[in-house]
């Protein structure tokens, strides 16, 4: 009769154990460091992986707790970084070189996009295939220092840009359908979309690619490509308390972010979507689909720095006047992108070398 009286002991013996080692376990639990990401516009698939990121609980196993802050035509992403309202951020590099030349405290510490994504648009009747095409027709650009791979562009096929007929266009395509102009500026992941979820007046049925020109800065006979989004902090921010190692775990947790949508890019979609995108379901398809095209291959890895691009990039910045020098060695840094790369599980494919582009089919105004 004593041997149920023993167990039953025995049994709350080693549940006060286990209560004992719970109550440790959470409160040696560390908390969640807090960061604020600066995005450098709305919320669309441009930024996936790091919403990805969070939605996969990548920053949170890297205890990390981010917050990504949206940004837009009226918020200076670089300033909000550079001024401390957010610890870390995504630019175009030639834009937080400019804000670094001008007295910022940044620094670059890895580039995400491979590739530049800006295309010069237009219809096949203008036929307008290279730069030297473009000579005496109306030329579109942003003129926000979007400019300087079209001036480069331009000028390497002997025309001079300040005799050429350029014209301010707005953020969108209205200008080229319109007919207002002949060839016109747009990101492959945004605005060339527009032009194909537009309706051809001649025929009633969307527009196609068979429909128009596409002059790629990256391709090697044309040549003036610049690199795009890439991350960056401020010094302070970086040399304060173990910031270099949260910064690491975050480049870490990011790239993992932007694996998952190489593989998941449908899923990816569904994260942007649910995060409130104002764009709609094929247009974040095709932006999802072109930015993988950006990022992937990534010769070198996820992150890294390509020096012949990076030398590209700022010798087109200081001969157009977004820079009016060369920076310094230390407005870029390989080591956090290295060491972060090398921190991802082991067996995971960096590089995406097999990577190609889906077909993705868009619908009128990308719903």
């Amino acid at each position: 009769m004593t041997m149920p009286r023993r167990l039953a002991g025995v049994g709350a013996l080693a549940a006060f154990a286990l209560a004992i080692v719970g109550c440790s376990g959470a409160a040696t639990q560390a908390p969640l460091t807090p960061i604020k990401f600066q995005l450098q516009w709305v919320t669309q698939a441009q930024f996936a992986g790091y919403y990805a990121a969070i939605d996969q609980g990548y920053y949170r196993d890297a205890g990390l707790d981010v917050t990504l802050v949206i940004g837009g035509p009226q918020v200076d992403n670089v300033q909000v970084v550079a001024s401390g309202g957010a610890d870390i951020g995504t630019a175009w590099l030639p834009n937080m070189l400019r804000a670094r030349e001008n007295g910022a405290d940044l620094v670059s510490i890895s580039q995400v996009f491979q590739r530049s994504g800006t295309r010069m648009v237009s219809f096949k009747a203008a036929n307008i295939t290279s730069p030297a095409s473009m000579a005496g027709k109306k030329i579109g650009s942003w003129l926000g220092g979007n400019e300087p791979e079209l001036f480069a562009a331009l000028t390497k096929a002997g025309l001079d840009p300040t005799k050429e007929n350029i014209i301010k266009q707005n953020f969108d395509m209205s200008g080229l359908l319109n007919g207002d102009l002949d060839v016109a500026q747009a990101m492959i992941y945004n605005e060339y979309a527009q032009v194909l979820e537009a309706k051809n007046p001649a025929t009633g049925q969307l527009y196609t690619p068979a429909d128009v020109n596409l002059v790629n800065f990256n391709d090697p006979a044309v040549g003036t490509a610049m690199l795009q989004d890439q991350i960056f902090t401020t010094t302070k921010w970086l040399t304060t308390g173990n910031n270099k190692d949260i910064a690491t775990k975050f480049l870490t947790a990011s790239y993992r972010g932007w694996i998952y949508c190489r593989v998941n890019p449908d899923k990816c979609v569904a994260i942007v979507l649910a995060k409130g995108s104002q764009l709609g379901a094929s247009h974040q398809a095709w932006q999802m689909n072109q930015i993988n095209g950006l990022i992937w291959p990534s010769p070198s890895g996820i992150g890294q720095l390509d020096m012949n691009a990076y030398n590209q990039t700022v010798q087109i910045a200081t001969t157009y006047g977004i820079l009016k020098a060369a920076p310094s060695a230390d407005a870029v840094r390989t080591d956090l992108s290295a060491a972060a790369l090398a921190a991802l599980p082991s067996g995971t494919d960096t590089m995406g070398a097999s990577f190609q582009l889906q077909t993705i089919t868009l619908k009128e105004g990308g719903n």
